[in-house]
């Protein structure tokens, strides 16, 4: 149990004493570019779930005919 102790207070120290933190404004910034890139990844990786979608569609139906 100590050794839970010893490393929630070092822990502590070392987010209080070492970590720089970023500012308001940075903190902003940097959050609407984590934005702008989850969009602009997640509409590619819908356009590409679309296109295999089709072909795999027309594969399908290739095969029945």
């Amino acid at each position: 149990m100590a050794g839970i102790a010893n490393y929630v207070s070092e822990s502590y120290n070392e987010l209080k004493n070492h970590v720089t933190w970023p500012t308001w404004a940075e903190a902003q910034r940097l959050t609407i570019v984590v934005v702008v890139f989850s969009i602009i990844f997640a509409l590619l990786i819908w356009g590409v779930d679309t296109v295999f979608s089709g072909v795999i569609e027309q594969y399908f139906e290739w095969i029945k005919s």
